[in-house]
């Protein structure tokens, strides 16, 4: 189990059952006006911006919402102006932690992450220090008891994804992001049930952790800075075994 799948699905499970959706549209609203604002606003000719719009259909956002995010960011409609910019830091354990942020005060965002860092037992690092370690991939997450591995793997090879892992009581698909729609569309066109997907970083190394402590105090600082307004993702290369994280998670 890695940090950017298994957990990926816990997040997105809690998010449909809880009081976050406001705050997960409020994310998706920020990055499909953002994807506008520098690819336009066709999503045909904009991958960032096709992405967008599928994370956001997959939780079910009102097609108008989408539409007037689009008109934002391309400056058809009055919007804050939003910016850009990533943190780079260490978690409990020594977990490699990569924060996207978009927001419209640089300042107040700096401080706030680095508050989520320190008291949560991480800490800040230069730039460059962590990202590295990271790829911007298509990760779409089966559960191994609603599909076939054999099906899995012969539609995944077609449609030209990367790589089929194994990640215990799940499977995850990779894929490059040129590729994530049209495989993701294959999975539909057959009728395949998935867990998530989305377009993530994907670390090339984890970090097992196998203290119980460790991986709560890790899940809270991941908890925090996903709960931050100005934060839009938070990656890191945990692994933690199936049975602690179903546990505490």
């Amino acid at each position: 189990m890695s940090g950017h799948s298994k957990w990926s699905t816990i997040k997105h499970k809690k998010g449909a059952a809880d009081a976050k959706r406001g705050k997960i549209f409020t994310k998706l609203i920020k990055e499909i006006m953002i994807s506008a604002r520098i690819g336009g606003g066709n999503a045909e000719g904009n991958p960032r911006l096709r992405a967008a719009i599928l994370a956001a259909k997959a939780e079910n956002m009102p097609k108008d919402n989408i539409e007037r995010a689009i008109k934002k960011g391309v400056g058809g409609l009055e919007g804050v102006n939003y910016e850009e910019t990533s943190y780079e830091g260490y978690g409990p354990g020594g977990v490699a932690v990569l924060v996207d942020v978009m927001t419209d005060n640089r300042n107040r965002a700096a401080s706030d992450v680095r508050h989520i860092f320190s008291k949560n037992g991480g800490s800040l690092g230069e730039a460059g220090c962590v990202a590295w370690m990271f790829s911007k991939k298509g990760s779409i997450v089966f559960n191994k008891e609603k599909v076939a591995e054999d099906e899995l793997m012969e539609v995944s090879l077609e449609a030209g994804a990367e790589d089929v892992r194994d990640q215990g009581d799940e499977f995850e698909v990779t894929t490059s992001l040129e590729d994530f729609a049209a495989v993701k569309a294959a999975f539909d066109a057959k009728g395949f049930s998935y867990e998530l997907a989305e377009i993530t970083m994907v670390p090339q190394t984890t970090v097992r952790i196998e203290e119980e402590k460790v991986a709560q105090q890790l899940l809270r600082l991941m908890d925090a800075l996903e709960d931050c307004d100005d934060v839009q993702n938070a990656y890191a290369n945990f692994d933690i075994p199936d049975e602690i994280l179903n546990e505490i998670a």
